[in-house]
């Protein structure tokens, strides 16, 4: 019992201290999205640190969502639930405990100015990778890059050679708080990301062996080659796990699940890209925030304000990429080589 008021009280603390990073103040009130007695102890965790900073908060639990596919974003178990949209709207920030991700609902709440905090990590690895100011500053500097290019093109040495024309669509902004109205984040994370212009995508991607296939929460066994045209993958090839990406993208039936999504690269240095061969039942933002990868993706890009809302998506984390700005040297074989990028060494605290 002592072990287990002791994990409590922890977690109570390391919440206060997110709430404080997503600046809720005492004037402020906090909504804890639940369903189920999924992470009933986050919640309550949270709860009580919001309590501690003499913040009104309240938990709406709902029922689960039949969300369909295995693997499918956008349906929730707030969609098409006009009560509940309405209670959260009344929210200054919302803790999703339930993956609003790529939801039309979550999208209406951000507009309303609502910061929401989605949490689904497990414990252990949102304490080893708990976000720090110094990220939000390194994210920051990713977003200006990413503002003000018009091509980003990433390789590898197993044959990637893609090009993305930037510039119709905004920068994903992701530090592991929700500090500023309408702000939407996850915790934990640290990395930044945009979607290349309509039908703006053009080359080849080989994902080798060691990359990151989500949402299988495998790593890829054999070389697969996506050849892109027009912001389309039109053929993948290889062996079985080209198979299985195939097959998991037909069974959506929509031609929509074959476009390119967001592209970015991580900047998470205490994300561990071997924790998905130690625990497979996560979200993974080892492997999508891991420092000097790149996270290639397809399927929707709503969240970015696309039109394309499929409810197939595919995060491929890359490592020992190489990515270049309008021609300039982002990451080089894994490495980002922009010392604005670097983490902040224990010397520089």
């Amino acid at each position: 019992m002592f072990i287990l008021n002791h994990l409590f009280d922890e977690m109570v603390d390391l919440f206060r201290a997110e709430l404080q990073l997503c600046n809720l103040k005492p004037t402020e009130t906090m909504a804890v999205l639940t369903s189920g007695e999924t992470r009933a102890d986050y919640a309550k965790a949270f709860l009580k640190a919001a309590s501690q900073i003499g913040a009104n908060a309240y938990e709406l639990k709902l029922p689960p969502a039949n969300r369909g596919m295995a693997g499918s974003f956008g349906i929730t178990p707030i969609t098409d639930n006009r009560v509940a949209v309405e209670c959260l709207k009344k929210a200054d920030l919302v803790i999703d405990l339930v993956l609003l991700l790529f939801s039309k609902e979550q999208l209406e709440l951000q507009n309303e100015g609502v910061r929401i905090l989605m949490v689904v990590e497990p414990f252990d690895v949102i304490k080893r990778m708990f976000p720090k100011e110094s990220d939000k500053q390194r994210v920051l500097y990713a977003t200006e890059l990413l503002k003000n290019a018009k091509e980003l093109r990433f390789t590898n040495q197993a044959g990637t050679d893609v090009q993305y024309q930037l510039g119709q669509y905004p920068v994903l902004v992701e530090y592991g708080f929700a500090d500023q109205p309408g702000k939407w984040d996850h915790l934990p994370s640290c990395f930044a990301a945009t979607s290349g212009n309509d039908g703006g995508v053009e080359g080849i991607v080989v994902m080798d062996k060691g990359d990151i296939f989500f949402p299988f929460n495998r790593y890829i066994q054999d070389p697969v080659s996506l050849t892109i045209k027009d912001g389309f993958v039109t053929k993948i090839e290889g062996g079985f796990d080209a198979m299985l990406m195939r097959e998991y993208i037909e069974s959506f039936h929509d031609p929509r699940a074959y476009a390119i999504s967001h592209i970015g690269w991580g900047l998470n240095d205490r994300a561990q890209w071997h924790s998905l061969a130690l625990d497979n039942q996560v979200f993974g933002m080892d492997g999508r925030a891991f420092y000097g990868n790149v996270l290639f993706s397809l399927g929707p890009n709503s969240e970015l304000g696309g039109t394309n809302d499929t409810p197939c998506h595919l995060d491929l984390p890359m490592k020992n990429c190489t990515l270049y700005l309008d021609g300039k040297l982002i990451v080089k074989d894994g490495d980002i080589v922009i010392d604005e990028m670097k983490p902040v060494t224990p010397e520089q605290v």
